[in-house]
């Protein structure tokens, strides 16, 4: 059997374009004894995938030039020579940008999404959920009376963040950007107020709906959105840092050195800056976000929304319009 892949065709400078790509076609033999061999259902597109793309040092392996685009899907299992699993189950799997894959059973989940879409285990249910949770959870811990604001909120870590901050009686202030979707983030999500970071007045409108400064800020953009929620940050905030993706591709030109406010405001105000990667909290906090939130989303308590693109070969031109803010809410591909 043959699996359509694409792959890292060269590591971009600044923003990736199509020339980083490459669609190639990789032999798939039987499964060995242990593995299920899948086939793609959807694949899930994240920023953190435009930092696999470059050789810089970090928290995890870049992508090889040549090698198959790194990205979590949700499968269906097409032969099993492990136990644990079966023809027709639904899975999720790092099997990365392709449509079929053979993978050792151990790197395979059964997807469990009490009754949602099997999609949502890539965005509200599955790993942009847990970063909300988990950041929320262990570092922003929002309490009734405060305020709680987060950028890229009608993505799906920051839809949920509002949401989180909302069900333990915190004031959520959203900013997102353009019209659409700031309306969705105040009229569909609820939240009590929202700012479009796209404003010429954006600072002052911000400070406007934040008239006792800012408790918790979850932070997933940095650039000219940090310039101003910083002022903002009252004694002892908590500011959880999941992504920063004004910066994944590179400096701009012109922008001055953030490092000395940043600093003199965490002496200052005595606040609490932590960066983390979801997997951190899986062992203490993966289960209890399964059961407490997936009941919520099959009942539409909890609200998400998804930007779903149909085929593999539209996956490079999707990526590169979500680094630009294109998508609207969780982006998928419909693999098959």
């Amino acid at each position: 059997m043959k699996s359509t892949a694409i792959v890292l065709a060269s590591r971009p400078t600044g923003a990736p374009g199509p020339e980083n790509f490459r669609t190639e076609e990789i032999e798939i033999e039987a499964p060995l004894d242990g593995e299920v061999s899948l086939r793609v259902l959807y694949l899930s597109l994240d920023p953190y995938m435009r930092g696999r793309m470059s050789d810089a040092k970090s928290y995890a392996e870049p992508v090889p030039v040549g090698g198959v685009m790194e990205g979590e899907t949700v499968c269906e299992v097409m032969q099993s020579k492990n136990p644990g699993f079966k023809e027709g189950d639904i899975v999720r799997a790092m099997t990365g940008w392709r449509t079929h894959a053979n993978m050792d059973a151990r790197r395979v989940k059964q997807v469990n999404t009490y009754g949602a879409p099997a999609s949502t285990a890539l965005g509200v249910l599955g790993m942009p959920g847990f970063t909300a949770y988990g950041g929320m959870k262990v570092i922003g811990q929002p309490k009734s009376g405060e305020t709680v604001v987060v950028a890229a909120a009608s993505g799906p870590v920051g839809s949920l963040v509002g949401q989180l901050a909302m069900r333990v009686g915190a004031r959520a202030v959203g900013i997102a950007g353009g019209r659409d979707k700031c309306d969705y983030v105040k009229n569909e999500l609820g939240f009590d107020a929202v700012v479009d970071h796209r404003s010429p007045d954006f600072a002052s409108e911000l400070a406007g709906l934040c008239p006792k400064g800012i408790d918790v800020y979850f932070e997933n953009v940095g650039g000219h959105v940090w310039d101003a929620v910083l002022p903002l940050l009252n004694l002892y905030a908590r500011v959880p840092v999941c992504g920063l993706i004004a910066q994944y591709n590179g400096p701009v030109i012109g922008e001055q050195d953030r490092l000395p406010a940043t600093v003199s405001a965490i002496l200052r105000r005595s606040l609490l800056l932590r960066g983390f990667i979801n997997t951190e909290f899986v062992p203490t906090h993966y289960e209890a976000f399964q059961q407490e939130l997936g009941p919520l989303v099959a009942s539409g308590e909890i609200k998400y929304r998804e930007d779903v693109v149909d085929g593999l070969e539209n996956a490079p031109e999707a990526f590169i319009g979500m680094l630009r803010g294109s998508n609207f809410g969780k982006l998928l591909v419909r693999v098959s």
